[in-house]
């Protein structure tokens, strides 16, 4: 196929057993007011009707590349499919339950090619139940540092809303395959030290939460931990478990003794210096990271009673309910 028959964008969605959800999924890219893209729908050997209805679509329009998986394969390698086969110069996924609004595409892909030293770019997000009603919005931070501070700290991007170039993307080999719903953020701590992200701040998604998505809040606290580690090793050579802990307290925005806080102060100040150190930031961000782990830790001290509470357990004895890391 000539150059000029390529298109300029390749959507990426892998669906599987998403029946009731993928029509109103599928039309949401469709009718994108920016058109100059190719739709790749990976079906994840679906048991439900989900393949009769991508191949419905994709009599439709020519736009949609319909690819079915003889079985399932999980996410990860489900996107790698739809990567392998992209022709476009910047690729985007879509979840195969969510909406994206009509201005996404348009917005995220004039915002890449006006700043090109930025090479992923999301937005911020509508949650919505499963009849598309709102019920919160997905609030995501604007600016790299703060995206790249908060890997550890947070869900500062939603994977599925990003739009990367193609030729970053394939530098780092896609998605990590293991596991059935994929690592969005572990692909995403690879891509930081390659490419400078950026959250528009409109909701151009919309994020629905339904009964179909059963993993468990165990099951999702354990491979967040597990990602912590890795994080933590890659910017450190080790990942200890105190401080693992003390990351996961900030996360939770638990509250902290003098002591604790003095140690978790040290973790933020030495995860700086780890993201410095492995080009995640630049030199230049310091000073804004430093002042934004002083807020963080802000959250973290505890009110007049607490306080009373906390000298009262440690001066006359008593639990404390926490472990305190060393």
């Amino acid at each position: 196929m000539k150059d000029y028959q390529k298109p300029l964008v390749t959507v990426i969605m892998s669906v599987y057993n998403v029946e009731k959800y993928i029509g109103e999924a599928i039309e949401s890219i469709l009718t994108q007011t920016f058109s100059d893209f190719e739709f790749i729908i990976v079906d994840d050997g679906s048991t439900d009707c989900t393949p009769a209805l991508v191949r419905t679509f994709a009599e439709r329009d020519s736009r949609i590349r319909a690819i079915p998986l003889s079985r399932n394969l999980g996410t990860g390698a489900a996107r790698n499919v739809g990567i392998a086969a992209a022709r476009g110069a910047y690729i985007t996924w879509m979840d195969g339950d969510d909406v994206s609004l009509p201005e996404r595409l348009e917005k995220q892909l004039a915002f890449l090619r006006a700043n090109p030293d930025i090479g992923v770019v999301g937005t911020c997000a509508i949650k919505v139940d499963q009849d598309l009603t709102p019920y919160g919005v997905w609030d995501a931070p604007e600016k790299h540092a703060h995206i790249a501070y908060y890997l550890l700290l947070g869900r500062p991007v939603l994977c599925s809303s990003l739009m990367i170039r193609r030729d970053i993307l394939n530098a780092v080999g896609g998605f990590e395959e293991t596991g059935k719903r994929g690592n969005d953020i572990e692909l995403v701590s690879r891509l930081i030290c390659r490419a400078r992200f950026y959250n528009l701040p409109e909701n151009l998604y919309m994020y629905r939460r339904n009964d179909s998505q059963t993993f468990s809040a165990q099951k999702a606290k354990r491979d967040y931990a597990e990602l912590m580690a890795r994080l933590l090793t890659r910017l450190w050579g080790e990942a200890p478990q105190a401080s693992l802990d003390r990351f996961l307290w900030l996360k939770r925005r638990e509250k902290l003794g003098p002591l604790e806080r003095r140690r978790a102060r040290r973790d933020l100040l030495r995860y700086i210096d780890g993201m410095v150190a492995a080009n995640w930031v630049q030199e230049s961000d310091r000073a804004f990271l430093v002042e934004l782990a002083k807020w963080q830790l802000e959250w973290t001290t505890p009110r007049l009673w607490q306080k009373f509470c906390w000298w009262r357990r440690h001066h006359f004895g008593g639990k404390s309910g926490r472990r305190v890391p060393p």
